[in-house]
């Protein structure tokens, strides 16, 4: 019997690229408090966000994610021919059909490639990430542009204080090239199905819904041990750790898997993402917003392990240690 032919790819893969993009339009929590019952000091407080990016009524989702793959194709030194796939982790499309993949890929200039919208919500970049990691080291795609983007304020309730002060607009994009030493580890990945109801768009006349005591407990107790386990599939320890970059939902969130991070052996000068504070909540573009904000503010440097962590409606969570760019 004659078998098949299979692809072989790189040994490793890295990111080779980063981009980014937000809104012009900046929305402080004084401009929020102008409209509901609230003030800087109770949000910055309760999320540590002071300012968050809306995008205009006509700009699209995919509008965004162009920008940001297109800087990261750029950042790359690559072509948009180099480009073997896309994949765009987004929950917040305005209809499921057509995809948002298939349109940014054709207008950067990125013709014939497979392009597929991933949705993991705000854990959706990690799950790209990975997916993009496999698809290079099987050798079915030589360069995968992943992008995460999201156009929440579509799907919010502007009179809901529990998420209009959270929420926001943007996207980020990294393209994941061969490389011949490892500079993606492997994927910590996967979900809570039973906890759905926590966050979620009931049908489509509805807008985001969560619980938000209930996230915040899911969230500080369980991700850091997801995290932990990224870094051990990575074979690595804590203090390897350089940047700690987790998806950006809330900044009590945050610091609290910090310092359970630290209480594990994560060193004390470990530089941690607190990009929320002017951003506010951007799901699946949260991390690689925050990835190419620090490189551009020089809080991070090339060739610095980060560990990645993203986490969110499913729930669904992952995590992924990578050398940056």
């Amino acid at each position: 019997m004659r078998t098949f032919s299979l692809p072989t790819g790189p040994v490793g893969t890295r990111i080779v690229g980063l981009g980014s993009y937000q809104p012009d339009t900046v929305v402080s929590n004084h401009d929020l408090a102008q409209r509901m019952d609230t003030s800087d000091e109770w949000i910055r407080d309760r999320v540590g966000i002071a300012n968050r990016r809306v995008a205009k009524p006509d700009e699209k989702l995919t509008d965004m994610a162009v920008e940001a793959g297109a800087k990261a194709v750029a950042d790359a030194g690559l072509a948009p021919s180099d480009i073997g796939a896309v994949v765009v982790a987004t929950c917040t499309m305005p209809s499921q059909i057509p995809n948002a993949a298939a349109q940014v890929a054709d207008r950067i200039g990125v013709k014939a490639a497979p392009a597929f919208d991933l949705n993991a919500a705000c854990a959706g970049f990690c799950y790209a990430l990975g997916t993009a990691s496999d698809l290079v080291r099987a050798g079915t795609a030589a360069n995968v542009l992943v992008i995460g983007a999201e156009k929440l304020t579509d799907w919010v309730d502007p009179n809901d204080r529990s998420t209009a002060i959270i929420f926001a607009d943007g996207a980020g994009a990294a393209v994941v090239g061969p490389s011949d030493e490892p500079g993606i580890g492997p994927v910590s990945w996967g979900s809570a199905g039973d906890l759905v109801d926590m966050i979620q768009v009931a049908d489509r006349e509805s807008s985001i819904f969560q619980e938000g005591q209930s996230v915040f407990r899911w969230a500080t107790t369980q991700i850091a041990p997801i995290a932990l386990r990224a870094i051990e599939a990575a074979g690595l320890e804590p203090s390897d750790i350089d940047v700690f970059v987790p998806h950006q939902a809330n900044l009590r969130i945050v610091e609290a898997i910090a310092k359970r991070l630290r209480a594990k052996g994560a060193r004390e000068d470990l530089v941690v993402a607190r990009d929320i504070v002017d951003s506010g909540n951007t799901s699946s573009a949260s991390i690689p917003l925050a990835l190419d904000h620090m490189r551009a503010a020089g809080e991070v440097r090339s060739g610095d392990v980060a560990l990645l962590v993203g986490f969110g409606a499913g729930l669904s969570y992952a995590g992924q240690v990578v050398r940056l760019p």
